[in-house]
């Protein structure tokens, strides 16, 4: 079984694999448009996490909502793994639990750059489509920052979910357009540095943050 990451699942898999690549599905676009009340964030104040929409679907109902339409394609980078044969069934149900609020899955298959082959065919990707109850939607990136940079859930804050996926995703797919994800990060950490009072206790703060990532070890693209 191959599973496709494209959130935490990068940098934070949490799973026994025995093979990884980095690469990227096409036809969906990346957003922090989904509610998380189990991870980062609580019924009473929900947090953001990523999820993946058709591009046909994005293109026809949220352009006029999203400020970083123009220049958006089909390409979402991410770390496919492939899962032992005897940790599936085990990893799926780990998966399930992990994924509740809203995620269901699909079967895409992961490409990499100067070949229309995929690398893997058919990886399971867990997407919160537009019709479950937590989608979140589009909102002004300055209110979606500001409510990542202050909910916190069982799995921890939210902003240490968008700097780590950030920083990973710079990491494996440097030539990724994933200016939604960057341009977040930016305000998230001009929010840290006001309230962190200078720059040494900022720059404190988020080596303290990203030190949680652990990214796989990928094949190189």
């Amino acid at each position: 079984m191959w599973l496709f990451g494209y959130g935490s699942l990068i940098w934070r898999p949490d799973l026994e694999y025995e093979d990884s690549k980095v690469g990227y599905i096409k036809g969906h676009v990346r957003r922090f448009w989904q509610s998380s009340t189990d991870h980062r964030g609580t019924e009473e104040a929900p947090g953001r996490v990523v999820t993946l929409i058709p591009y046909e679907e994005f293109s026809t109902r949220f352009t006029d909502h999203d400020q970083h339409s123009s220049d958006q394609d089909d390409i979402t980078w991410g770390v496919a793994y492939k899962i032992p044969e005897s940790k599936v069934a085990e990893t799926k149900a780990y998966l399930d639990h992990r994924e509740k609020n809203g995620y269901e899955t699909q079967y895409l298959d992961v490409f990499q750059p100067h070949s229309d082959t995929p690398v893997v065919e058919k990886a399971i990707v867990y997407i919160g489509a537009t019709d479950n109850s937590e989608f979140a939607g589009p909102a002004p990136l300055d209110q979606i920052a500001l409510q990542i940079y202050s909910s916190h859930g069982p799995s921890g804050a939210n902003k240490d979910y968008l700097l780590n996926l950030a920083h990973s995703l710079r990491t494996v797919a440097p030539t990724g357009n994933d200016q939604h994800i960057y341009e977040l990060e930016a305000k998230v950490k001009e929010l840290m540095l006001r309230d962190a009072g200078s720059q040494e206790a900022f720059d404190f703060m988020l080596s303290s943050i990203i030190l949680q990532s652990k990214p796989p070890a990928v094949s190189p693209v």
